[in-house]
């Protein structure tokens, strides 16, 4: 293939050499977080103010990335520098500049064309689905499909038309009470979350379960199924599909039970409802690459959806959810960044030392969990926790307002740890860290950081 000939040119070899030089040494001059540059303060301030009025609303944070990053930490524009633990929440699972991400955007760059889509796919596309399918396969799903999108909103929206086709005239969902599947028209009437469709019309009928309660195993199961078969007699035969987050994020960071997941698969499988599992979060941060895997709920899984950490996003289904032709399809699958990238990632979990009980990422979990272990004992009042599952984290503030919650997350923004909020009733702080860009090193200093700032915060 020219093509071939093409990347394997020795002047391409060398310009990569140049790159990975020249990255590599500039990277080394971010070694820790640090506040911003006086003389940047004013322009830096216009630019947001500029920004948030052409955008019609401020950013959540005051952050312009300068485009530069090492693993955990990131460049602003101001030229201050701060630990990113929720990495966009959760897309850069490989921190900022990391090396593996960067050769390849490179091959990216040197392909043909920005985006890949219906009509235009290229190799790495066909292999990325290769290597979803057989992964999800290796978690224990019977999946033989799979479809890239743009982002974890179109998986979801694509795994909805998947169901509602399978399942007509069904045209009723079942989800889990605080739940959240994205801000689309669509969507944004499951997300258990009035906020997020203020002022929008009404699109689809969803019913509401229970979540998993671990304080209460059995009785939380019971009203859980009671709910559900409640539903199912009040509009037989009118459910397409139950959505399901097997570990509530947006929620707060609520990790469901394997058993509790069984009986109302049992209720749905009965009723011939689909079961669809949102992993756009989950996905990559759990002890295997799919959450269903963790809980080892594989073959009862219909449909699941995939993103974030994943670049380009993905719905993969069995095959009695092939779709009829034309009802899945857009003009860009995703950029040729986002797909080799995501092919990058993938080939880096196939490889194995991530996952399993003694992998990097229950590490990097326990090393968090003991600092907000120590944190919560000093601190009685003000640290609570740690709550979460893997690479999901998360410590509820003082009381957990949201107030709190607010206060504490600017805090840890002004002193150099990019956090977020999740869940209300109580509401915590969550992070998201970059799982392959980091080392044990960096969780001690972040811990340091946040141990420092609840300090000042109690006063």
């Amino acid at each position: 293939m020219i093509a071939d000939e093409f990347r394997n040119d020795p002047r391409l070899a060398a310009a990569r050499r140049l790159v990975r030089e020249a990255l590599a040494e500039h990277q080394q001059r971010l070694a820790g977080p640090h506040a911003p540059a006086a003389d940047r303060a004013a322009d830096y301030g216009a630019m947001l103010e500029q920004f948030g009025e052409l955008r019609g609303g401020n950013l959540y944070f005051p952050f312009l990335g300068s485009g530069l990053g090492r693993g955990p930490l990131v460049e602003l524009a101001d030229g201050s520098v701060k630990y990113d633990m929720i990495t966009g929440i959760g897309v850069h699972a490989g921190g900022h500049g990391n090396s593996l991400w960067v050769e390849a955007a490179l091959d990216a760059a040197l392909s043909d064309t920005v985006m890949q889509g219906h009509l235009q796919q290229n190799r790495e596309s066909f292999e990325l689905v290769q290597s979803f399918v057989a992964l999800a396969r290796d978690d224990g799903a019977d999946f033989a499909h799979c479809v890239l999108t743009t982002s974890g909103a179109m998986a979801n929206e694509n795994a909805l038309k998947l169901a509602f086709a399978r399942h007509h005239p069904a045209s009723r969902l079942l989800a889990f009470e605080h739940c959240f599947m994205g801000r689309t028209t669509t969507l944004a009437q499951i997300t258990d979350k009035p906020a997020y469709r203020a002022g929008l019309p009404a699109t689809v009928c969803v019913d509401y379960l229970p979540f998993f309660d671990p304080a209460a195993p059995g009785p939380s199961i019971e009203r859980a199924v009671t709910a559900l078969k409640s539903h199912l007699a009040r509009y037989p035969a009118q459910h397409a599909a139950m959505c399901f987050e097997l570990v509530q994020g947006e929620g707060g960071y609520y990790p469901g039970d394997r058993d509790f997941f069984l009986a109302l698969f049992d209720v749905l499988r009965a009723h011939d409802v689909a079961v669809l599992v949102d992993e756009v979060q989950t996905f990559g941060r759990t002890t295997r690459p799919f959450a269903f895997g963790h809980f080892d709920l594989g073959p009862h899984v219909d449909i699941a959806t995939v993103g974030k950490m994943t670049q380009v996003c993905a719905t993969l289904f069995r095959a009695d959810y092939r779709p009829p032709r034309g009802l899945i399809s857009q003009t860009f699958t995703g950029s040729g960044s986002s797909i080799f990238v995501a092919r990058a990632l993938l080939d880096r979990i196939r490889q194995g030392g991530d996952f399993g009980p003694e992998g990097r990422i229950q590490r990097i979990h326990e090393r968090f969990a003991g600092h907000f272990e120590r944190l919560a004992d000093a601190m009685p009042g003000v640290v609570s926790g740690p709550f979460g599952l893997g690479g999901m984290i998360a410590f509820t503030p003082f009381d957990g307002t949201a107030d709190a919650a607010t206060r504490t997350v600017r805090a840890l923004y002004d002193d150099g740890v990019m956090t977020f909020l999740a869940g209300a009733s109580p509401s915590r702080v969550r992070m998201l860290p970059p799982l392959f860009g980091m080392e044990m090193d960096d969780v001690d200093a972040v811990a340091a950081i946040i141990e420092r700032t609840m300090a000042n915060l109690a006063g």
